[in-house]
């Protein structure tokens, strides 16, 4: 299926959905194996990301290195999987308020709802303490927030920066929505990673 504004197939987005329905996380092996491959400050990230947000990780991962020959995987490549959606963990929404703003957005066109949501250019974004402080109203809080998801792609390459992440790492969070002509990163790599995550 076609992807549409940056979220995906519809195959995808309903994987999704039905997979956050559990709030497990990813089993205990399988988290080892991911903070095994995390720098100090990506593993506060990692804790800071929902039991469903690591099991897709996870899954993108391990779909990564198989579409990837051994010689072919740096080790940042798992990274790049694993923290590619980090910046949603700045929304702080959860399962159904995700969908909603996701069927929005595809609906009105997410640079209409990002205008909604007064988001400017990633370095304006709020702060999740910025965005639920009690100065303004609710109202404008969950429009900050919104506004977040939106634009986790973003947040999570900011996130990943002062986490010291490496440079595929930071790139992929900020680049894994575009279309691959607009990539910075190793085209072959890109692939593989776009492959695992399915959209």
């Amino acid at each position: 299926m076609a992807a549409s504004e940056g979220f995906g197939s519809w195959r995808h987005l309903a994987g999704r959905f039905f997979g956050a329905l559990s709030p497990a996380g990813p089993p205990p092996e399988d988290e080892a194996w991911a903070l095994g491959s995390l720098l100090d400050g990506e593993k506060q990230l990692w804790y800071r990301m929902s039991g469903p947000d690591q099991r897709h990780a996870v899954g993108v991962a391990r779909d990564t290195l198989r579409f990837l020959e051994p010689d072919e995987a740096p080790p940042e490549v798992v990274t790049a999987a694993l923290l590619h959606d980090v910046g949603k963990v700045e929304a702080q929404l959860g399962t159904f308020a995700r969908v909603g703003v996701t069927l929005a957005a595809l609906a009105v066109g997410r640079a209409r709802l990002l205008h909604w949501a007064g988001s400017g250019p990633p370095a304006a974004v709020p702060s999740p303490s910025e965005a639920s402080a009690p100065s303004g109203p609710l109202r404008s809080s969950r429009r900050a927030r919104v506004g977040m998801y939106l634009s986790h792609d973003a947040l999570g390459a900011q996130l990943l920066r002062q986490a010291g992440s490496r440079e595929l790492t930071i790139l992929w969070a900020r680049e894994h929505h575009l279309e691959p002509a607009r990539w910075t990163v190793d085209a072959r790599l890109g692939a593989a990673l776009k492959a695992a995550d399915g959209d």
